[in-house]
């Protein structure tokens, strides 16, 4: 099984000065009651065929009675799998996993029948850094662009009908790599079906529900005050950000963040090694809330090792003002 980017690295710690978090502020993610992830949470949701992904966020939002639902990465309507949905004052952490990796399942149908090694020559053809031109229907300008396919693992083969499973970088068309696929051997070929089986941290595994699912678990939790399937379906919002390297910070310096207020290195106490400057992370409490997401201005052992300096500059803050004390 292939491995996207972020799957393959390992968080090794940097630690600039140990510290305990103190039990008068803020809470683990994972002891949040039902109502606080209703608000401050997101869901590993298996679209069906049909609806859009605008529709599927619309369906979560009026199941669960709230104010906001959005989805991140749009799945076409006929395509299934994986769609992350955030809940209400967490929505805009979507933007955290519209870069992230992403994995499909396709069904591609050449229009000519083609020997196993003839696929698997092309599927290698197309891995790596490809270049590819947009559908004319896209979301994007039609120009051409470069974009990293990890890995194209052939599932199975028969006769003109190929099963293969593709992990690559965020804006890739896989419609557009099976034209292209077909065309590199000679002989055409369409997607027949897709289904998208990874999206950043999110994967088919036992956290993935179904809108009947949701549907469900909010019953069983409204009227038979039961919350055990509502809080399965409903995980913290830091899983969204938890394949970003993450800048551990103090209890003290956690509200001026909330605030606005730059991350100076002083106010870490630990981080992920390897972040290099300009590199997405995520501002965490040592409890492991979600402050902030944020652009590193330095490098992991820069933040470590100097006594000043500006280490993130927060692009997004989620935690609430007063949740720590300043």
């Amino acid at each position: 099984m292939g491995q996207l980017p972020f799957e393959r690295a390992t968080k090794e710690r940097l630690v600039r000065q140990a510290a305990k978090p103190s039990e008068k502020y803020g809470a683990k993610p994972e002891e949040r009651p039902i109502q606080t992830l209703l608000h401050y949470g997101i869901i590993n949701l298996d679209k069906p065929a049909g609806p859009s992904s605008h529709q599927v966020s619309s369906y979560v939002q009026k199941i669960l009675k709230i104010k906001k639902a959005g989805h991140s990465g749009t799945l076409d309507p006929g395509v299934t799998g994986i769609l992350p949905v955030a809940l209400d004052k967490g929505t805009r952490v979507v933007q955290s996993l519209l870069t992230a990796g992403k994995e499909y399942v396709c069904l591609m149908k050449l229009h000519q029948e083609k020997t196993r090694e003839e696929v698997e020559a092309a599927l290698k053809e197309f891995t790596g850094r490809i270049k590819q031109l947009p559908p004319v229907k896209s979301a994007v300008k039609r120009q051409w662009r470069y974009r990293n396919v990890y890995y194209n693992e052939l599932i199975e083969h028969d006769g003109a009908d190929v099963l293969f499973r593709t992990g690559c970088q965020a804006g890739t068309y896989i419609r557009k790599l099976v034209h292209d696929l077909g065309q590199w051997l000679g002989c055409g070929a369409h997607m027949a079906e897709l289904r998208r089986t990874k999206a950043g941290p999110f994967k088919e595994d036992d956290t993935l529900v179904t809108l009947h699912d949701l549907k469900d678990a909010y019953v069983f939790w409204k009227e038979e005050g039961d919350e055990t399937h509502l809080r399965k379906a409903i995980q913290p919002l830091e899983r969204a950000v938890s394949h970003l390297p993450d800048v551990v910070v103090l209890d003290t310096t956690v509200d001026t963040i909330c605030h606005g207020a730059t991350l100076k290195v002083r106010g870490i106490s630990a981080v992920t090694a390897g972040i290099q400057r300009g590199e997405p992370v995520a501002v965490m409490t040592l409890k492991g809330e979600l402050v902030a997401v944020g652009e590193a201005e330095m490098t992991s052992k820069d933040m470590v090792a100097k006594t000043s300096g500006v280490a993130v500059k927060s692009t997004q803050v989620f935690m609430q003002p007063g949740t720590y004390k300043k």
